[in-house]
């Protein structure tokens, strides 16, 4: 079993894994892998060169085409379209290799070892990373000891908090996240269909999501197409969960809390731990996008301290534990920063709660 990594370990790890070592990342579809390698490598000025080798159904598509040399009177091989001839590295992706058919392994097996495609190297400092599925869900390839030997390994596996933070700085629909806060089960699945054959069953993933939201932005009242709409992205299980949320009480953002508290503060006073632990990592997620203007900046202060002195003098142990626990959260470290740095009040509070447990 391969070890299980977050979004942020990844990033860690890619930082210190020398570029001469493979690296292969397993995981369910839709969670992101191509999307995160691709944003990570091109902030820093790398190319980013994505091949989806299910789709290849020739070792041609990937180490180019032969053809006669006439000066020598042998064969050679056209360089493929993204084959680097500038001689900069690239980060070469191989994603779907699980799907790529037997021949088309063989070729990779060079690539992965020396660098090497059909005699010509890739430029030095390049990368070879892949992506795989794992799971009887899908028509896989098995892959040879020798390819799989090649590669560290590593399950990726993002954390409900990091797709959140992601799903905020992309605007997907303040309904959907509110959904995801409150079941985070359905993020990645509906539990219905684990031990089935799933066939054309429909299940949810983190893609669906976004797309729910793209669906539903500009639509305030959910209706029964709408349902049906959104039952063909994530499922009919998945669906009713949301719309059976959508029913309720809306539970109050971090946003609601920061700007306003005065007002808000006697409903929070009704929320269950649950719910309240869903209200502490919205207020954490404003926190870390800094959804504040410089204007709000000390209204966000003032609001922030006496959220905390709230649950303190409400003797809402458990809710400040819950609150304190997300210190413990790397994805949140912009957050810790402005509540140390601006507001030391409410980091005192939670140091002195957390030593006298």
């Amino acid at each position: 079993m391969a070890t299980r990594i977050s979004a942020g370990e990844l990033q860690k790890i890619l930082q210190a894994t020398p570029a001469e070592q493979n690296i292969m990342l397993t995981g369910k579809h839709g969670i992101g892998k191509s999307q995160i390698l691709e944003r990570y490598f091109t902030a820093l000025g790398c190319r980013v060169v994505i091949l989806f080798l299910g789709q290849m159904s020739d070792p041609g598509d990937l180490i180019g085409l032969p053809r006669l040399n006439t000066e020598t009177g042998k064969t050679d091989f056209m360089p493929p379209y993204w084959f680097p001839t500038d001689g900069l590295p690239v980060v070469l992706f191989l994603d779907e290799l699980n799907r790529a058919r037997p021949e088309v392994l063989q070729t990779i097996m060079d690539l992965t070892l020396n660098r090497t495609l059909a005699g010509r190297k890739l430029p030095a400092g390049s990368r070879v990373i892949s992506a795989v599925n794992d799971g009887d869900e899908y028509q896989l390839t098995d892959l040879d000891p020798a390819l799989v030997s090649r590669f560290n390994i590593y399950e990726f596996s993002p954390t409900v908090e990091e797709w959140l933070l992601w799903a905020a700085k992309n605007n997907v629909d303040e309904r959907v996240m509110g959904f995801i806060r409150e079941q985070p089960k359905f993020l990645d699945s509906d539990g219905a269909s684990a031990d089935i054959d799933r066939g054309l069953q429909k299940t949810p993933d983190r893609r669906a999501w976004t797309r729910v939201s793209e669906c539903i932005r500009n639509v305030n009242q959910i209706e029964g197409i709408h349902k049906k709409i959104i039952a063909g992205m994530v499922g009919p299980t998945a669906t009713q969960a949301f719309c059976t949320f959508l029913s309720t009480i809306r539970i109050l953002s971090g946003e609601d809390i920061l700007l306003n508290f005065p007002q808000h503060s006697a409903a929070l006073k009704k929320y269950r731990l649950h719910e309240m632990a869903m209200v502490n990592e919205s207020i954490l997620q404003f926190l870390e996008l800094r959804r504040y203007t410089a204007e709000q900046k000390d209204t966000v202060k003032t609001n922030l301290l006496a959220y905390v002195k709230a649950l303190q003098k409400g003797k809402r142990n458990e809710e400040l534990a819950h609150f304190a626990s997300l210190f413990e959260n790397e994805a949140y470290q912009n957050a810790f920063s402005f509540i140390i740095t601006d507001v030391p009040d409410v980091y005192n509070t939670v140091i002195q709660f957390i030593q006298n447990l």
